[in-house]
Order: C-alpha cells, then structure tokens, then sequence
C-alpha cells in the first residue's frame, strides 16, 4: 500500500465576516524551519485589500455607535472563545517553530490582552476627554471618536500575539479594521478569524488578509479610504515606503516597537492614538444680563 499524501489545510482570508478565496486564486506554501509546509495561503491581491476597506467602512458606523459597554462584551467573548481553543492554537504555534512553553505563553497572554482592552472600553473617555477653561461664557467640551477604518500591518515574527495586541485597543476604541497578517507566520491569524465569527462581532469590523507585504504595502499607504495605519514590524524601509505612499492623503501613520511580551503594550495609549478630538462650545446664560433685560 502506498504511503498515503497528507492534505494540507487551506487558510482562507476574512473579509466583511465571510472566508472567501482570493479573488486572484493564488497562493503560496510558507515553511517552518523543518522545511515542511505550514498549509495553502491565499495570497492576498489588491482588489482584496480593496474588499476588505469596503467592508470595513461599511461596518464602522454601527460599531462606532455601539455603547462602550457591548463592545466590552464582545472582546471579552473574542476571549471566552479563544481560551476554548487553546490547544489548537498551541498546536499551530509549535507547527510554526515555537516551543510548548512558549507557544502557552503567546496564547494566555493573548486572552488576555483580550480581557485586558475589554475593561478599556467604558474607560479611556474618562482618561483622555476634557472640560476646557475658555474667556468667554461657555462650557467647553473635548471628546474623542473613533478616526475610521485603520489598516494594521502585523508583527511578522508573532502569529498570534502580534495581531491581538493591536487589533484588541483599535477596535476598543470604536474603529473598524484591515489586518495584514505575519507573512511567514500566518496559521493563527485565519484561525483568529474563526474566533471572531464567533463572538459576536458584527461581519467587516475586523477583515483579515494573507499575503505579501511587497505587494500590498503601497496600496495600504495611498488608499484613500483608509485613514490611519498601524505598522508593527520595525522595518525602516516599509514605514518609509508607507509614509511616501500616504502623502497624497495624509493619513495618520503609527509606528510600535513594544516588547510584546510585557505590560508596555497594555496601555491605553494606542487607543487614543486611532482617536479624533471632537471639541464642543456651549453657552451659559449669564442670569445678571438676562434679569436686566426684563
């Protein structure tokens, strides 16, 4: 009897909460370091970054209005679900190179990082909104809103922890978002996918795509319905290339080198990063001036 071949798994993307193909049919086999191929990939195009902005934008205006609280609820189910799964994802961090020590880490630090942003939700307004002295009679007020659809370049070298870091504070805050998942790295990020299709998570609030930065860097720069981009991977040449890219619309570009591993990226700080200032004038009757009127 012949040696039977083994199958290898086809990771979809994650696009406006369905896993289509890519709509150029490509894909690509990354390896591990024992050179055995970690699965199909699809090879993400521009017309699917392009889907995934759609989708997004689509499904900013419901999300942003959700109260801070029922989006406390739902990255904490993102947590639930994920901690339900945790032996697939140890699985698939040992698959791609990492020990058993080290993938449980990666995957109990994600959970939670989950939990961690949940309790941000109802949180970060109090911290960064202000009452503002002015001259005049008026109340002033300054509030943040979420900017929009943000894109998020993930960390190549964590499949798992590098895209929940990130991806966990940007929607806290309200926004929706374009995942570029690790290139070399990328089994964890589609199963990801099937954590958020199960926790609630409104279809396009988070689209997740597989590819290669070379091909996909530029379009994320100049897109012009993308309006903030969240880089992770440290490359000197890529954020160049992305801010060269983004100068015809000025989009807002954010660079982290945190350790991911420590309490430097739990910190409300990124949330606001992907905020707007909405300020507000309100008069005050002045009671002297209306008394002496009459």
């Amino acid at each position: 009897m012949s040696e039977r071949i083994n199958i290898l798994k086809t990771y979809k993307i994650y696009i406006g909460g369905s896993f289509p193909r890519t709509e150029s049919g490509r894909f690509y086999n990354p390896m591990n370091a024992k050179k055995e191929s970690l699965g199909n990939i699809c090879l993400s195009s521009r017309k699917d970054f392009r889907n995934a902005v759609v989708a997004a934008r689509k499904a900013f205006g419901d999300w942003s209005d959700r109260t801070a609280f029922n989006r406390s609820q739902i990255l904490y189910r993102m947590a639930e679900v994920l901690e339900g799964r945790r032996e697939q994802f140890i699985a698939e961090l040992m698959q791609q190179d990492s020990s058993r020590k080290d993938a449980e880490k990666e995957v109990n630090l994600s959970i939670d990082r989950l939990v961690y942003f949940a309790g941000w939700c109802d949180k970060y307004q109090q911290i960064f909104s202000s009452v503002n002295p002015v001259a005049s009679s008026h109340f002033n007020f300054s509030a943040l809103e979420p900017t929009g659809v943000v894109a998020i370049v993930a960390n190549k070298d964590s499949s798992l922890l590098g895209l929940v870091s990130y991806m966990a504070p940007i929607i806290a805050g309200g926004n929706s978002c374009v995942i570029l998942a690790s290139e070399n790295k990328p089994l964890c990020s589609i199963s990801f996918a099937e954590v958020l299709n199960a926790s609630d998570l409104p279809g396009g609030v988070v689209n997740i795509l597989t590819g290669k930065k070379s091909e996909l860097l530029s379009q994320i720069g100049s897109h012009m319905d993308v309006n903030a981009v969240c880089y992770t991977d440290g490359i000197k040449d890529e954020l160049i290339q992305l801010k060269e890219a983004s100068i015809d619309n000025l989009k807002r570009i954010k660079s982290y080198m945190y350790d991911l591993t420590t309490v430097e990226v739990e910190n409300p700080y990124i949330i606001n990063d992907f905020q707007e200032v909405k300020t507000t004038w309100h008069p005050i009757e002045v009671i002297g001036a209306a008394k002496a009127s009459y």
